[in-house]
C-alpha cells in the first residue's frame, strides 16, 4: 500500500493493511512541514522459532506503534523513529515488513524455555 505524502493531510487518513497474518491499523496526519505521524497498532500472530529449544511457536502481537515519517532528509539525530521517504510516496507495506523483520530478528524463548535455568544440550 502506497501513499502519496501530499494525500496526507491534518485530518487523521485512516489505514489498514495485512502481511504474513499480522495487520497494522491506525491513521496517518501531517505533523509538520514534511512530516507525517504515524500512529498504529500491530495485531496478529508470527511464528516464531525459539532461540534456546529451537521449537517453533506463535507469538501474539498487540504492540503500539509511533512513527515519524518524512520526505526529507532527517538531520535530527534525537528522534530515531523517523523513517524517510525520500520519494514523497509512503510505503505502509515496508514499514510492516520492517516490523515484522525486527520482531523477528530479536531473541525469543517459548513458554517453556522462558524463564528457565535448567541446563539445555540438545544434539541435533
Amino acid at each position: 500500500m502506497k501513499i502519496f505524502f501530499e494525500k496526507v493531510g491534518t485530518t487523521p487518513k485512516p489505514l489498514e493493511l495485512s502481511l504474513q497474518d499480522v495487520r497494522i491499523e491506525g491513521t496517518l496526519v501531517k505533523s509538520g512541514y514534511h512530516r507525517v505521524l504515524l500512529d498504529a497498532k500491530l495485531e496478529g500472530t508470527l511464528p516464531l522459532i525459539c532461540d534456546r529449544c529451537g521449537k517453533l511457536f506463535e507469538e501474539q502481537l498487540d504492540t503500539p506503534l509511533k512513527l515519524t515519517l518524512s520526505d526529507q532528509v532527517s538531520e535530527d539525530k534525537d528522534d530515531l523513529d523517523i523513517i524517510e521517504f525520500l520519494d514523497g510516496v509512503i510505503d505502509v507495506t515496508y514499514i510492516l515488513q520492517s516490523e515484522i523483520n525486527a520482531i523477528d530478528g530479536a531473541f525469543h524463548y517459548c513458554d517453556s524455555c522462558d524463564g528457565s535455568d535448567e541446563t539445555l544440550e540438545i544434539e541435533f
